[in-house]
């Protein structure tokens, strides 16, 4: 989608049809998808089977975040809790074309990155109920999740504190002459924040000489907590906000797997060969509360969610293969394997011990050896 630049823009619910990139999947030979490689490839399809296994993941993430919504709300899950549901594609079809040189961080709606990075769902799980077997050691909870093993830098919880620090860490790949890049993840109530701005324009001035491999992810799901694009800013074209800071970009309907997926190889390629930032605004919502205990939410009403789950983007995916003639008793195989997957990271959280009290002492300084 492209806009004026500088325009503001009213957004819709939702769609009469999947957009252009759906359109022409529809048209591929059965049992293919049009959509770039997931290593970035120019002109490679991904074929059924791939397509199964991202959607395998979307389901697994979902019923993760549903496991994770239930532990909150019959007490076994303290703290906060921000979901991923309803935001699977935009996550799923980026992370697709991460490498281990890259760096991913992102904000506390954090679950599914760490997922789909390959952290163990019993760990992940583990940390959310705060446990002494979770992914760090119980002390981070659900928006604080590290796997720094699996590229994963957090898990943030304060709005917009880790834009600078992922712009910071992608001109350290940079002046290593590494190949890596940053995937960064940020909100639309995130774009507001000083520190965007500043991490932007430094991003900006550091692209112009190839040292910033920042890909911005910037994933609009419409409401800053329970406020409004409308109702936050005057100018509602957030991507074009980047603008000022010489830093180019695309939107994509973050509801749309294959939409995703066709432009973030192109981005994640552009970024990697030049090392300058690029954004991209994916326009998507989230079907769940702001958090676990926004149960009201008086912000916005039933008949706009219920607009919006017309295009739930695991429902999408599903269509699509059914189209490609993948059985149906397939789908509900991979339901069944995620369901048990999340099922035994659920388990493994409830009977895991809390952590012991001295861990109230690790992890705080670093050890220094005197003599």
């Amino acid at each position: 989608m492209s806009t004026t630049k500088g325009q503001s823009r009213s957004r819709k619910a939702s769609s009469a049809d999947d957009g252009p990139v759906a359109a022409r999947a529809r048209k591929e030979t059965p049992g293919k998808t049009s959509a770039q490689s997931r290593n970035g490839a120019e002109a490679a399809n991904f074929d059924s089977e791939a397509i199964l296994d991202l959607y395998r993941k979307m389901n697994t993430i979902r019923l993760f975040e549903d496991a994770a919504q239930r532990g909150f709300r019959t007490g076994k899950v303290g703290g906060y809790l921000h979901l991923y549901s309803g935001q699977e594609a935009v996550a799923t079809g980026l992370l697709s074309y991460y490498k281990e040189s890259d760096k991913v961080i992102t904000a506390y709606r954090d679950h599914a990155h760490a997922l789909l990075l390959g952290s163990q769902p019993t760990e992940v799980m583990a940390e959310i109920y705060g446990k002494g077997t979770g992914l760090v050691k119980g002390k981070g909870g659900s928006m604080h999740l590290f796997d720094v093993e699996n590229g994963l830098w957090g898990g943030y919880g304060i709005v917009g504190g880790h834009i600078p620090l992922g712009v910071g860490m992608a001109y350290a790949l940079r002046y290593q002459q590494t190949d890596g890049i940053v995937q960064l993840y940020l909100g639309d109530g995130a774009i507001h924040n000083g520190a965007f701005h500043e991490a932007a324009n430094l991003a900006g001035l550091w692209g112009r000489d190839g040292m910033n491999p920042t890909l911005f992810v910037l994933e609009n799901n419409n409401y800053g907590m329970g406020t409004s694009v409308e109702r936050a800013t005057a100018m509602t074209d957030l991507s074009a906000k980047f603008d000022s800071y010489g830093i180019e970009h695309e939107d994509v309907d973050g509801m749309d797997l294959f939409a995703v997926l066709e432009v973030a190889g192109r981005a994640v390629k552009r970024v990697r060969e030049t090392g300058k930032p690029f954004a991209i605004e994916a326009m998507t919502y989230r079907i769940a509360p702001h958090g676990a205990a926004d149960f009201l939410e008086r912000y916005r009403t039933k008949e706009e969610i219920a607009e919006w789950r017309k295009r739930d983007p695991i429902g999408l995916v599903e269509a699509r293969l059914l189209e490609s003639d993948v059985p149906e008793a397939t789908l509900d195989e991979i339901k069944a394997e995620a369901k048990a997957v999340v099922d035994e990271a659920v388990r493994f959280a409830e009977e895991s011990p809390d952590p012991p009290l001295d861990e109230l002492y690790t992890d705080v300084y670093a050890d220094v050896v005197m003599g």
